[in-house]
């Protein structure tokens, strides 16, 4: 239904190089493969949460106002050639400018010149900038991003095609120390995706400290047995001095160094300025094997479409709750279809979906008063859907309690993680 954005074959499988295991991780049930079922009845709180959507051309954004490269705001422009000036001051002793150009060169295509191919895992603490610089690598969005800790609940596989290269980018959750079960299974989802690519690619944010979290995930790496590739982005480039962002890069460095490796690149990079975005791709796909493609061009993503529908529900509701209560929320969308005996010119996608929370008192938040709350992030969420689809969608809401979801092994995987 998606006019050609998703790939519809087969998942690649197990593939051997160098003598090195290169294989994407099968479906391990990671959040967003929703829990089906049949819609139930009037003991359920339902609302109508917009009607006929406007078309592919809406003009709403979801929460956290995400732009993709080259729809950054007009001071993100104006600022990106100082960024640009800054990008290339490279830590002490790793000829860093040397090395990203380096690495744009031999990636690009040339006269008799193998394809490359393989993955690309995305790793970080939570709110380090993965999401959005896997949207922006892609060039549209696949994947959710919001301040919110924990925004990312699974595995999304983005499909960058390059002259000479195919890159398969996947974006974790970010690895925490878990207080719920769920977060455990978060973490063992990281740990799963990690073990078994061609590049882990580890985002440390330029605007913070490099700090525990970050020297845990350093550590993790740097034990695995059968080590990748290992780059460093340094994200949000755009959110910090030239002096500070000097001082991170010499940091990010030595992060490597204190544990016994160096990275193979570090890259300083703004997503959402889209600086130094085709550089990091470039060094992605020089670190790649020689290799077929997986996915035919103009593919962006293997998700299916209801996986996606029930993100951007979540992430609208995202952006429009407060406290603790964003880490209590999950989507499932229940049914979803083209509604029967419409025009062929005037298709429309009927989305039934629900909001499930973990305690009865959480429920009203969610509605807001007169259900108008809940009519707002329908709003929001039918504007994205029918931008990603193609297609005017009626989003049917509702709000259910699922009890202490988060701890309980048998909710957990009824919603699939």
């Amino acid at each position: 239904m998606r006019r050609g954005q998703r790939a519809s074959g087969p998942r690649p499988g197990a593939r051997r190089h160098g003598g090195k295991a290169g294989v994407v991780r099968k479906d391990s049930g990671g959040a967003g493969r929703q829990a089906g079922g049949a819609r139930k009845g009037s003991d359920e709180t339902r609302r109508q949460a917009g009607g006929a959507g406007k078309g592919s051309d809406g003009t709403g954004q979801g929460a956290g106002g995400n732009r993709l490269t080259g729809r950054a705001d007009q001071a993100a422009r104006e600022r990106r050639q100082d960024l640009e000036s800054r990008s290339g001051q490279g830590a002490a002793g790793n000829r860093l400018g040397e090395r990203v150009g380096a690495a744009a060169q031999s990636a690009g295509p040339a006269g008799g010149q193998v394809f490359r191919s393989g993955f690309a895992v995305v790793v970080g603490r939570p709110n380090a900038g993965k999401s959005t610089l896997v949207n922006a690598l892609v060039g549209q969005k696949i994947a959710i991003a919001s301040d919110r800790p924990q925004t990312t609940r699974h595995t999304v596989r983005g499909i960058v095609n390059r002259p000479g290269a195919q890159l398969v980018l996947i974006d974790t959750p970010g690895l925490h120390k878990p207080r719920s079960l769920l977060g455990e299974r978060l973490n063992a989802v990281v740990r799963e995706a990690w073990s078994a690519v061609d590049v882990v690619a580890c985002c440390l944010p330029a605007d913070e400290r490099i700090g525990p979290g970050d020297r845990y995930l350093a550590g993790e790496l740097a034990r695995l047995p059968h080590r990748p590739s290992l780059v460093a982005f340094v994200t949000k480039i755009d959110l910090t001095a030239p002096d500070r962002l000097l001082e991170h890069l010499v940091a990010v460095n030595k992060l490597g160094a204190d544990l016994g490796f160096e990275w193979a690149h570090i890259v300083p990079v703004s997503a959402l300025a889209g600086v130094q975005v085709e550089e990091a791709a470039a060094v992605l796909a020089s670190l790649l094997p020689p290799g077929p493609s997986y996915y035919p061009d103009g593919a962006a993503t293997d998700e299916p479409d209801e996986v996606l529908v029930a993100e951007l529900i979540r992430e609208a509701a995202l952006g429009l709750v407060r406290d603790e209560l964003p880490h209590s929320i999950a989507v499932t969308v229940e049914e979803m279809g083209l509604r029967a005996g419409r025009a062929a010119d005037r298709p429309l996608l009927d989305v039934y979906a629900s909001l499930i929370v973990e305690r009865d008192s959480q429920k009203p938040i969610v509605l807001g008063a007169g259900a108008s709350r809940l009519k707002e992030i329908g709003s929001s969420a039918r504007q994205q859907i029918a931008r990603l689809l193609g297609v005017p969608v009626h989003l049917d809401l509702r709000v259910k309690v699922l009890k202490e979801w988060q701890s309980n092994p048998k909710s957990l995987n009824r919603l699939g993680f």
